[in-house]
């Protein structure tokens, strides 16, 4: 396995770690910290970071809300993990946060359940969640979030900011664009391309590729809308 932390930032010591978002996948964040943390000390969690003014200073899930984005720079020294589900308003957040924090530095979260061969290369700010399989041959870009139970086939391809939600599979050779959305449950065969930007909806199955910036759904899933870019 392959990420994207030197060596030097791995070592068996607790680094404090900043969740960004507050919201409902912010809160699972919470709980793969301690799942890792109960596996091997590694992540001194400091609190959520929200631009949203109601929830400053509250405590949700015994972690602490302690700032906005623009309070990052009050930790020099965390780490930082972006929550949002949603992978386009991921990215903003991340590009707005690599413009002002252009040192900061980024997490990756995988659940110590997490079945991964050794041929897969993880880039930065990924959170993987419980009984993910990923087998071989596997390249996966900056900033994903995987939720529980989803499978990755061998020699697929995922671009920056996709999103697996609960249950998702993809078969061997698939190719996922950037901002990708997969839904609970949804299945692609093998040898397909979801272009960028697309949404495939929860129990789709995906059998045709899947053009770019398009909502698809049903069995087999069809694009039923598209969106500008």
């Amino acid at each position: 396995m392959k990420l994207s932390e030197p060596a030097s930032d791995r070592e068996n010591k607790m680094k404090d770690l900043l969740i960004i978002g507050a919201g409902g996948m912010g809160r699972d964040v919470t709980w793969l910290v301690k799942r890792i943390n109960d596996k091997c000390k590694t992540w001194n969690l400091l609190g959520f970071i929200d631009d949203n003014e109601a929830i400053q200073g509250k405590e949700l899930v015994g972690c602490k809300v302690v700032g906005k984005i623009s309070d990052i720079e009050k930790f020099p020294d965390a780490y930082v993990v972006c929550s949002i589900a949603n992978a386009k308003v991921r990215k903003k957040i991340v590009e707005r946060i690599k413009t002002d924090f252009p040192n900061q530095k980024f997490a990756t979260l995988i659940d110590p359940t997490v079945e991964m061969s050794d041929y897969v290369e993880i880039g930065e700010g990924a959170i993987i969640c419980a009984h993910t399989m990923i087998t071989m041959n596997i390249k996966i870009g900056n900033h994903p979030i995987i939720c529980s139970g989803s499978t990755i086939g061998h020699d697929t391809t995922l671009g920056d900011y996709v999103t697996f939600y609960p249950n998702a599979t993809v078969s061997g050779f698939t190719k996922v664009g950037s901002c990708v959305e997969l839904g609970t449950g949804m299945q692609a065969i093998q040898e397909k391309t979801i272009g960028e930007n697309a949404i495939i909806g929860a129990g789709a199955v995906v059998v045709t590729d899947i053009p770019a910036n398009c909502t698809a759904v049903g069995v087999p899933a069809k694009p039923i809308k598209f969106s500008a870019v």
